[in-house]
C-alpha cells in the first residue's frame, strides 16, 4: 500500500481582491506568508474588516514618527476616514508642523553611528538636533513655530481661556500662519489633513516636548499661566468622554505604532470606567494591533503580548490581537497601503 503523502503546509493563502487593489497590497499579499510578515498581512486585513463593520479606530504613535515623515501615508488615512482618533507624544505633534516649514533645513546624517562627541556637539553649536539619521534645526524648526504659538497661547491667557495641547495646534494652523512657510506638499501634512478633519488628538506627557518646555519656560518666567494648556487628567477626561460616545457598535480599535506613553495613556481608559467609575457595559477595545521591537522578557509594558491586556481589562479574548516584531518606519506605512488599496 502506497502512503499518502501529507503536505507540510496545506494552508493556502488568503484570497483577496487584487482587482480593488494595487500593486503594494498585491506584493504584500503575495510574498509575505509566514513570520511577522505574515502578521503584518493578517493586522492589516483585520483592521481593515473592522472599518468595513462600522468600526472605528484610534492610531497611536510614539517615538518620532513624525520626522520620520509618515504622514506621506497617514495623512491619506486621515483623509479618507480610517483613522477616527489619534493619540501621540508632543514630539510628533510638533515635528510634524515642523517638517512642513522647514523640510528644506533639516540635515540627513546616512553615518550617524560613526558621530564622535565632538561631531555630536558640533551639531548642538550649529543649531542642529539630531534624530537618528535626521537632524532637525532649531531657528527654521522649533523658534518658527515658537513665534507664532507662544502669541496664540498668550492671547488664550489674557482671555482666560484653556485648551488642550492639539486645540492650540490646530489655532495654528487655522491661523493661516504658517502657509508662508510651507515647504513640502501640504497632502504630506498628517496635522494638516486632522485639522481639516477635526479629529482629536490625545497628546499625554505634552510637556515632555520642544513646544512642552518653551511654555514651561513662559510659566517660569511669569508670562503665562500653567493651567492655560489643560493637563493629564483633563485629557484622560476627555478621552473617557470620547471614548463613551464612540464605541458603540462594533467599537474602537487600537493601532499602536512603537511603545511608550502614547500607547500606555489611552488604552487604560476601559479599565478605568468599568473598574474604577464602576460603569456598566463598557465595550473592550475591539482590535488591537501593536508595531514593537521592545523585549517582553525585560518586564517591558510595551513589549508585553497582547493577551497580558487581558488581565488588566483592556482586551478581551475574542479582541483580535496582532503584535509585529519589527521596525514601525517600515511596517506602518505598509499597512497603510493594503488599508487604503495601494
Amino acid at each position: 500500500m502506497t502512503e499518502k503523502k501529507v503536505p507540510l503546509c496545506n494552508e493556502k493563502p488568503k484570497k483577496t481582491n487584487k482587482m480593488n487593489r494595487g500593486p503594494i497590497s498585491q506584493f504584500i499579499t503575495h510574498h509575505y506568508r509566514h513570520f511577522n510578515a505574515a502578521t503584518l498581512v493578517d493586522a492589516a486585513v483585520a483592521y481593515d474588516k473592522h472599518l468595513a463593520e462600522g468600526g472605528k479606530m484610534m492610531i497611536t504613535m510614539g517615538g518620532a514618527m513624525s520626522t520620520a515623515e509618515l504622514g506621506i501615508s497617514l495623512a491619506e488615512m486621515i483623509r479618507q476616514d480610517k483613522v477616527q482618533i489619534i493619540c501621540c507624544t508632543g514630539a510628533n505633534l510638533e515635528e510634524d508642523l515642523m517638517n512642513l516649514v522647514a523640510h528644506s533645513h533639516y540635515k540627513r546624517v546616512p553615518h550617524y553611528r560613526d558621530l564622535t562627541p565632538e561631531q555630536e556637539r558640533d551639531l548642538l553649536d550649529n543649531h542642529m538636533n539630531r534624530v537618528t539619521d535626521t537632524c532637525i534645526p532649531e531657528e527654521e524648526a522649533f523658534r518658527r513655530l515658537q513665534g507664532h504659538i507662544s502669541k496664540i497661547w498668550k492671547d488664550a491667557d489674557a482671555k482666560g481661556e484653556r485648551y488642550l495641547p492639539y486645540e492650540f495646534m490646530y489655532q495654528l494652523i487655522r491661523s493661516g500662519e504658517l502657509e508662508q512657510y510651507y515647504e513640502i506638499d501640504p497632502k504630506n501634512s498628517w496635522m494638516l489633513a486632522a485639522c481639516e478633519k477635526n479629529i482629536p488628538i490625545i497628546v499625554p506627557g505634552w510637556e515632555d516636548s520642544t513646544m512642552g518646555n518653551i511654555f514651561t519656560s513662559y510659566v517660569i518666567k511669569g508670562e503665562l499661566k500653567a493651567s492655560t494648556v489643560k493637563g493629564g487628567i483633563e485629557t484622560m477626561i476627555f478621552l473617557t468622554e470620547w471614548y463613551r460616545a464612540n464605541s458603540g457598535g462594533k467599537g474602537v480599535g487600537f493601532f499602536q505604532i512603537g511603545g511608550g506613553i502614547s500607547g500606555d495613556f489611552p488604552i487604560c481608559v476601559v479599565p478605568m470606567m468599568y473598574q474604577d467609575l464602576e460603569w456598566e457595559g463598557v465595550p473592550f477595545w475591539a482590535y488591537f494591533c501593536q508595531i514593537s521591537d521592545s523585549t517582553t522578557s525585560y518586564g517591558s509594558y510595551s513589549g508585553a503580548v497582547p493577551n497580558e491586556k487581558i488581565t488588566w481589562g483592556k482586551l478581551d479574548v475574542d479582541t483580535p490581537k496582532f503584535i509585529i516584531e519589527s521596525d514601525a518606519t517600515i511596517v506602518a506605512p505598509l499597512v497603510f497601503a493594503y488599508i487604503l488599496g495601494w
